[in-house]
């Protein structure tokens, strides 16, 4: 379900994008459960469409970051970790969280970089890394790499459910702030998704 939601996603929104000369109707987002508008695209700019928000535009940038990172843990299990378990867990992650960047960066592009919001060009906020709960360190990061099997494995385990929960924290915050009707449900996704994943990894024992 949750790759099926993204390759939908990622597909209605290249269809809104790949034809110049004979624009489809833009489905516009609400507020969260509001009906959304159909726009036609000369409907940009004006009062009849409602520019994503801060918050939402912050929360995408950010989770593309998160996403990132967790893609780089991911990468290392395949000839570092020794249980099974966690293998295959790693790389679920790895195969749903690379599709959800690309349809987070998707979104950017035609909501946040080309669409301008009434008039102004809508700009991408600034990401600070440092600033986001459940980020893994550098020196974490360098720890992982080195070790191998059992000791992989633990920390592993150690690191991806803090980041899993630092997650599902943002994803709650931008569920009570923003507007748009895509990212509400990109958001709902992680908070359930990946706090079904932190209850797995919290059930892996590693002797």
């Amino acid at each position: 379900m949750r790759i099926l939601f993204v390759a939908v996603l990622v597909a209605v929104l290249a269809g809104c994008t790949s034809q110049a000369d004979d624009q489809p109707p833009i489905i516009a987002p609400q507020g969260p459960g509001e009906q959304a508008q159909t726009l036609a695209p000369e409907d940009f700019g004006t009062d009849r469409w409602v520019a994503p928000s801060e918050a939402d535009l912050r929360y995408v940038a950010s989770m593309i970051v998160h996403h990132q990172q967790a893609l780089e843990m991911t990468a290392l299990a395949p000839e570092r970790a020794q249980n099974e378990t966690v293998r295959g867990l790693a790389s679920r992650i790895h195969d749903t969280q690379g599709p959800e960047i690309a349809a987070m960066e998707q979104w950017q592009r035609q909501y946040a970089e080309d669409a301008p919001a009434h008039g102004h060009g809508a700009t991408l906020p600034e990401v600070d890394h440092r600033s986001m709960p459940g980020m893994a360190t550098d020196e974490q990061l360098a720890a992982l790499a080195a070790a191998r099997g059992a000791d992989f494995d633990r920390l592993f385990l150690q690191l991806m459910i803090a980041h899993h929960e630092g997650a599902v924290r943002m994803a709650i915050e931008v569920l009570s702030s923003g507007t748009d009707v895509r990212v509400e449900e990109m958001a709902n996704d992680v908070s359930v998704s990946q706090t079904d994943e932190i209850d797995r990894m919290r059930a892996i024992t590693i002797p």
